[in-house]
């Protein structure tokens, strides 16, 4: 199934043939996991209907603008949709239906109330909590002497558990207890007594010693304030930033600054093809492939991480080949892939935001960029403007069904700080590749994102004391819903206003001739 972008001659045509198929998979994941099996046979249900819903419609109009019979054709392709969509559906039924029956039948499930022995290796540095509690999810790897596996939420106290990092197994008493959310996490773990701790996987120890060379660099040439902020907005590392700090990025809508993203993935893929003029295209692509694991392994290969890398790959097609058309169906398949591998990422809010932003820049912005050019704009601003309003768009509703409150400052503020990200990431990268050969190298890189970290934080700190800054909605579905709402709404009047002239005569747009002022 494809569509065409209204418009000029020559529009860009949508590849969505493994739209349905993708949205398919993650809905019965996501389904089965939260309610079972009558879950996923609910969500198929809804993907069969809306799959023939929106066939017919298509194959309808498009045989009544090539004056062929509407049904000559049609029930053909929604024979053959729906029939996709049924073979989909089904597959990812039985198999998530498989894994939240092992889960169930854990072994782990013997111990609940019970204190045992259990071995964990960390998939994610700890955070310290309000409280000084530490908590970190982690792979399960024995249990009371045996060898076992799952996923598992560590909850201790004490230094030992603090200064745990990625990939290095810790062996514990816990009490066990049952997961309160439905993500296929086996057990909840509360750690009793002092750990022994064993070594990390090499990798895992470079990575580690990497990003605390990293940080140390920063404390020793920026201000307290811009050294605690820099890891984070490099490499994830959010173990130094404030509390005052977190909440301006949350008020101003500048968190997603904090965690790696797509974006900071984009933007050092980006910044190593630029080395194609010197060393060819292929070897640029091939560095490139390099850069993009080491900086996955260095962030840590959560499946947050792991989720960016991939979304920032598939932005990065879409910007270099400059064609949506491929960008589609990639995102699809990562979907569909990403299903398959980790299926606790169809609950994860995280990989929803990221996916539904990534959608929106392939899809929304480039066409509402066009327009603005159209207009007369200037194409960077109009490609920043269409790229803030987009993804702040999409993912509000999600936001706002988390934390139950919407920011009203956030395009702005992210329109404000969009100049200073790439040299901040780039630089930044630059500086913890060079720490441990060259560490005065890395310490004047790092001098330099002084600036643009000073001019981060200010607006952060700006926009959270702008009165009204975010409002506060219901949480969970009745603030998605309400937050949902009135995003189409700002859509559809965005929409219109950004659209190109029109002249009175043919109806076609006017090209780069400013649209009549009728104000």
């Amino acid at each position: 199934m494809t569509t065409v972008t209204p418009g000029q001659a020559g529009a860009t045509v949508l590849d969505l043939r493994l739209v349905p198929a993708a949205l398919t998979c993650w809905t019965v994941t996501a389904a089965g996991i939260l309610f079972g099996v009558a879950g996923s046979l609910a969500a198929m249900a809804a993907s069969v209907a809306t799959t023939a819903a929106i066939g017919w419609w298509g194959g309808r109009g498009r045989d009544r603008r090539r004056g062929r019979d509407p049904r000559s054709a049609e029930r053909r392709a929604v024979v053959a949709g729906v029939s996709a969509v049924l073979v989909v559906g089904g597959g990812f039924a039985v198999a998530v239906a498989l894994r939240v029956d092992a889960v169930r039948q854990h072994p782990v499930v013997g111990y609940l109330g019970e204190v045992t022995a259990v071995v964990v290796a960390p998939t994610e540095t700890p955070r310290v909590l309000e409280g000084g509690r530490t908590m970190f999810r982690g792979s399960l790897l024995e249990l009371d002497g045996a060898r076992s596996t799952g996923k598992v939420l560590v909850f201790a106290s004490g230094a030992e558990y603090a200064g745990l990092t990625a990939g290095q197994p810790a062996a514990f008493r816990a009490q066990v207890s049952t997961p309160k959310r439905r993500d296929l996490t086996v057990a909840v773990l509360s750690a009793k007594g002092e750990p022994t701790v064993g070594a990390a996987a090499p990798i895992h120890r470079a990575a580690h010693h990497l990003r605390a060379r990293f940080a140390h660099a920063a404390r020793m040439v920026l201000p307290v304030d811009q050294a605690a902020v820099l890891p984070a907005l490099v490499l994830g590392d959010t173990s130094t930033v404030a509390g005052q700090t977190t909440a301006e990025f949350r008020a101003s809508g500048l968190t997603h600054l904090t965690a790696v993203s797509g974006a900071n993935v984009t933007i050092v893929c980006g910044a190593v093809l630029l080395t194609a003029a010197l060393i060819g295209p292929r070897a640029a692509v091939g560095l490139a492939a390099v850069t993009l694991v080491g900086f996955v392994v260095v962030v840590q290969p959560s499946p947050s991480v792991l989720r960016a890398a991939v979304m920032g790959a598939i932005t990065l097609l879409a910007v270099l080949s400059h064609r949506r058309r491929q960008a589609l169906p990639a995102l699809s398949a990562t979907v569909i892939v990403l299903m398959v591998g980790a299926p606790d990422l169809a609950v994860d809010v995280g990989f929803a935001l990221s996916a539904s932003a990534t959608a929106a820049l392939v899809l929304i912005a480039p066409a509402w960029s066009r327009r603005l050019a159209a207009r007369g704009w200037p194409r960077p601003l109009a490609d920043a403007v269409s790229i803030a309003l987009a993804a702040q768009l999409v993912t509000a509703p999600l936001v706002a069904g988390i934390s139950g409150s919407v920011s009203l400052v956030g395009v702005v503020a992210n329109l404000l700080v969009a100049p200073v990200i790439p040299p901040i990431t780039v630089l930044g990268t630059a500086a913890a590749a060079l720490c441990p050969l060259w560490p005065a190298g890395a310490e004047l890189l790092i001098r330099f994102t002084g600036p643009e970290v000073w001019w981060l934080l200010s607006v952060a700190r700006w926009a959270a004391n702008v009165p009204a800054a975010s409002v506060p909605v219901p949480s969970g579905l009745a603030g998605v819903g309400t937050v949902a709402v009135a995003a189409l709404g700002v859509a559809a009047v965005w929409q219109w206003t950004c659209r190109p002239g029109m002249t009175r005569s043919s109806g076609e747009p006017t090209g780069n001739r400013p649209a009549p002022d009728l104000g």
